[in-house]
């Protein structure tokens, strides 16, 4: 069993950056890939960004390429996104996800463990 605990949201300004973190429990979190998922008020859960167990392989969505950058420091046991450039659209709630392998996949349903969520508000 793997926890995800998301951190990081919070209410920022058109243009500005944000941090997730999500920190994951348990001993084997470099044998995950990862990913960050995101849901807006009336609409369904899409992809964000992904990560491979090493980092060395990362996906993601068209809307946030070349804004975000997924990492994860394995030693941490912990994933982030960078996220910049923000736009008001890119307000959600946004959720860690782990997958119980060490290849990335874009799709919500293959993965495993979801953290709660945390807030993100882009104010134009």
């Amino acid at each position: 069993q793997v926890q995800l605990v998301e951190s990081g949201g919070g209410l920022v300004q058109a243009g500005g950056s944000l941090r997730l973190s999500c920190a994951a429990s348990g001993r084997t979190f470099s044998t995950y890939s990862m990913g960050w998922f995101r849901q807006a008020p009336g609409k369904e859960r899409e992809f964000v960004a992904a990560i491979n167990w090493s980092g060395g392989r990362t996906y993601y969505a068209d809307s946030v390429k070349g804004r975000f950058t997924i990492s994860r420091d394995n030693a941490k046991n912990t994933v982030y996104v960078q996220m910049n450039s923000l736009k008001p659209e890119d307000t959600a709630v946004y959720y860690c996800a782990a997958r119980r392998s060490v290849t990335a996949v874009v799709v919500d349903y293959e993965y495993d463990y979801w953290g709660q969520g945390t807030q993100v508000t882009v104010s134009s």
